[in-house]
């Protein structure tokens, strides 16, 4: 198999490689929506081809199918009506997954390079279509879906590739052996040496509701990559982003010359139980999991034919001790809270400060006043219905909203969370952020996720007892994010070091255009893998060397 697709791809590929070791700013695919870049019909076209998918079967070779289902209702208010095919044969569905697999092994790592960039490339020329696939399926607002379901996650996907690659070619294909004879003049010992990355098996790709290709696509692409067949098993409420993707990753596999169902898609009817089955076949020998913490756990305790990547729920914690910009810091905050709705896996929950106050340019602080300051920015954020829709988006799952209600009984409501109508979709469920007073005692609330726009403010004795519960809670139940305030030089590293002994990245007093809950790929890491809120990182080595071993032959020359 020679390398076309890869010299086609080289720029990006190289590009990539560059920017993880050097962590710096490099970005693939543009995350503007604009007309100037995209063209002037673009916006138009991917939301019309979105559109001409629903109420209808959707187009895709399933092995092991038989009948359809839909399950995808949009949080904007309608059904998708979109039907693809159900697996009811795991057999026939593994069987197929396998089939192509030698030859994708026997192609190598630059092949499968070229041909994975391949489906990026052609992704990115759906991403109007994507986003609006990912904007109905997960609530996002259309910017959002845009950015974060289509470039962002090209990017991140881009990058699995690229550390892949990397660590697949870190060692050479061949080489020879060399060892000077006993005697100088005895002949020297010579062999010539094989190495070939071998996959570990079939990969399955356990997708979720809210950011179905930002956290299904490096998994999928890191698996791909590496050699191993990958069924993409989504989640019933965010199909149809996934089904697009596979619907590619088939076109190129067979524009290349391999099996197509190295890429296949499962999609369920929730009843079916279909990730639980496959989870446990011993041909299933990766599984990517984003989602709850109960499944979660259960695919670590039961897959252990497998190694299992997860990412569940987490804690995120604010510890604000002062700071100089207290407007800065409100405003900071409030967009953190506000973005998706605190649907993020990254979105601040807990916030800890001192009883007595903190001290900001516009004097000493209450954590009533401190929530005061929050509530006033997100006011000016969200005051106007048609402005806050743009930045909440619509709720995902009736679940959320249930956390939402119940959130008052909890604490002293220091800002109210209100209904939002959405201009466009009347039928949307869209809802402002809530905070809510606790004290440190309070630790039955505020060590469990309460996923949605639910925040705690926490009064605590002090800012050593602040950095103490931060560091304790998140050892002990995990997350995602930590951010710190403070003027105090004394504080952050204190905070730094808690957050180091805890595993968990840390943000220092953000007040500008980057936010706790956003990273960016080639230089920040989403999630440690060290700390139980996610036991892998996107990305790093230890997220792709797993997926395959690396097997020698040799033989005297």
């Amino acid at each position: 198999m020679n390398d076309v697709l890869l010299d086609k791809h080289r720029h990006r590929l190289d590009a990539a490689v560059a920017a993880i070791a050097s962590r710096g700013y490099y970005s693939a695919f543009d995350e503007s929506p604009s007309p100037r870049v995209y063209g002037a019909d673009a916006a138009a076209e991917g939301k019309a081809a979105f559109e001409a998918l629903l109420d209808r079967p959707f187009a895709l070779d399933t092995p092991g199918a038989e009948g359809t289902v839909a399950t995808e209702r949009s949080p904007y208010g309608f059904d998708l009506g979109v039907a693809y095919p159900r697996v009811t044969d795991p057999d026939a569905l593994l069987s197929a997954a396998a089939a192509g697999r030698r030859a994708w092994r026997d192609a190598g790592a630059n092949a499968r390079a070229g041909v994975c960039i391949e489906i990026l490339d052609r992704l990115h020329g759906r991403i109007f279509e994507l986003a609006n696939a990912v904007q109905h399926t997960s609530g996002q607002a259309f910017v959002m879906a845009f950015q974060a379901g289509g470039a962002h996650a090209l990017d991140r996907a881009l990058e699995a590739v690229a550390y892949a690659w990397t660590e697949m070619t870190r060692t050479p294909t061949t080489a020879v052996w060399e060892k000077p004879g006993p005697k100088p003049d005895s002949p020297p010992l010579r062999m010539e040496k094989t190495f070939t990355a071998v996959p570990r098996g079939i990969a399955m790709v356990v997708g979720c509701n809210t950011f179905p290709t930002w956290n299904g696509w490096p998994g999928l692409f890191a698996s791909l990559v590496t050699g191993n067949p990958v069924v993409v098993k989504p989640h019933p409420g965010a199909v149809l982003p996934l089904a697009i993707t596979v619907q590619v990753c088939q076109e190129v596999l067979a524009d290349a010359g391999f099996d197509p169902h190295l890429a296949t898609l499962a999609a369920e009817d929730p009843a079916d139980k279909l990730a639980a089955t496959l989870a446990v076949r011993p041909e299933v020998r990766l599984i990517d999991y984003t989602g709850g913490n109960a499944f979660g756990e259960w695919l670590e305790d039961n897959a252990k034919q497998a190694v299992v990547f997860t990412e569940k729920a987490g804690v995120n914690t604010v510890v604000i001790d002062s700071t100089d910009d207290f407007a800065g810091m409100c405003r900071n905050l409030a967009f953190s809270f506000s973005l998706y709705a605190g649907q993020m896996c990254t979105a601040p929950q807990n916030v800890y400060l001192p009883a007595d106050g903190v001290e900001t340019d516009q004097g000493r602080k209450s954590p009533a006043e401190v929530a005061a300051g929050i509530g006033a920015a997100l006011e000016k954020l969200l005051g106007d219905d048609a402005r806050a829709v743009e930045l909440l988006g619509g709720v995902v799952n009736p679940g959320v909203v249930e956390r939402l209600d119940a959130a008052p009984g909890k604490g002293e409501v220091l800002v109210a969370s209100r209904a939002v109508v959405h201009p466009a979709y009347p039928d949307a469920t869209v809802r402002t952020p809530t905070l809510v007073g606790i004290t440190a005692d309070d630790s039955e609330v505020y060590e469990t996720e309460c996923f949605g726009p639910v925040s705690f403010v926490i009064s605590t004795s002090g800012t050593d007892q602040s950095v103490d519960l931060f560091r304790d809670t998140v050892t002990r139940k995990g997350a995602m994010t930590a951010a710190v305030y403070s003027t105090s030089d004394d504080v952050v590293d204190r905070v730094r070091d808690a957050a180091l002994d805890a595993g968990v990245s840390l943000s220092e007093n953000l007040l500008g255009g980057v936010f706790v809950n956003q990273t960016a790929a080639y230089s920040d890491f989403h999630g440690t893998g060290a700390n139980p809120a996610a036991n892998a990182s996107y990305t790093d080595a230890a997220f792709v060397a797993p997926r395959f071993r690396m097997i020698q032959s040799r033989r005297h020359i």
